[in-house]
């Protein structure tokens, strides 16, 4: 036998698996020993929360950067802010194109408002009609109607009167019809509408559904204003006033101007008055 001793703390595994022969010398025992007193008491003093001095590295300083040297280590953990969902613009959802009805049943119903009179003097006493057919609001469209012409800026600023009546005699009838029944009464009368526009005939205005419902290209304006330019330039035509062209580049256009055929150089504009009560013209057309 090979005289070297087999005790096993004389032995060591090397990672090639050979057993070799290890003789400690005293220092190595004791420094071996204060090792194992030391990790013992890290091992202890890491059951104990919030303690400092045994990790294995520096935590993260409060600005973000590595910290080091003696009084630098932390038990803080910095929690990183969750990413933030970029908002998303929703889509507009379109506005659907009303469908106008090229023809209708040729009959109206009489619009049940009636209203006080509005304006000075003696009113114009009207009435408001809506063919048969049609998906439209009698009621509805007899109050904006009264709106526009009660508004401060329409013909009674001029010194007209007006009233909303349901019965009884009326000077003025204002119809809502679709472009076919237009064309049937304003081509009664001699007056080629093309199932697009509105027209007077006598004592009843009759306004093209299309124009109602869509407005005009040629107008930079709500539907609602220009509703109020149909009515106030139909309404016109009954008191007596004719046709005015444009007065001059960039001033409004006269509410009796023909704004659907192109505003030449006017700005677009649905009162007859401005708000000081000064009448919009410009030169009359023959």
């Amino acid at each position: 036998m090979h005289p070297l001793s087999t005790h096993p703390a004389h032995l060591a595994r090397s990672e090639g698996g050979i057993m070799r022969r290890h003789l400690s010398s005293p220092t190595e025992t004791a420094r071996g020993k204060r090792l194992s007193a030391a990790l013992l008491g890290c091992a202890l003093l890491a059951l104990v929360p919030l303690m400092s001095g045994c990790q294995d590295q520096a935590a993260p300083a409060a600005d973000g950067t590595a910290g080091g040297g003696p009084g630098a280590w932390s038990t803080q953990t910095r929690s990183a802010s969750p990413p933030q969902p970029t908002p998303s613009t929703p889509t507009p959802t379109p506005t659907p194109t009303p469908t106008v009805p090229l023809t209708g049943s040729g009959t109206f119903t009489t619009a049940q408002e009636s209203s006080a009179p509005v304006g000075s003097g003696t009113p114009m006493r009207y009435r408001v009609q809506v063919e048969d057919s049609l998906d439209v609001s009698p009621a509805e469209t007899a109050r904006e109607i009264n709106s526009v012409l009660a508004d401060p800026r329409g013909w009674t600023a001029g010194g007209q009167a007006f009233q909303m009546v349901t019965s009884g005699p009326a000077a003025l009838t204002v119809q809502v019809a679709s472009p076919g029944t237009v064309d049937a009464i304003c081509g009664a009368a001699g007056l080629d509408t093309q199932g697009e526009v509105n027209c007077s005939v006598g004592s009843v205005v009759v306004v093209n559904l299309k124009r109602w419902m869509l407005g005009s290209p040629q107008f930079d304006g709500s539907l609602h204003d220009y509703r109020a330019l149909i009515i106030n330039h139909e309404v016109g035509h009954r008191l007596g006033h004719g046709h005015e062209a444009c007065s001059g580049e960039g001033r409004p256009a006269p509410v009796m101007m023909q704004q659907i055929k192109g505003l030449h150089g006017c700005t677009a504009n649905a009162w007859p008055y401005d708000s000081d009560g000064v009448y919009i013209s410009g030169p009359p057309l023959s």
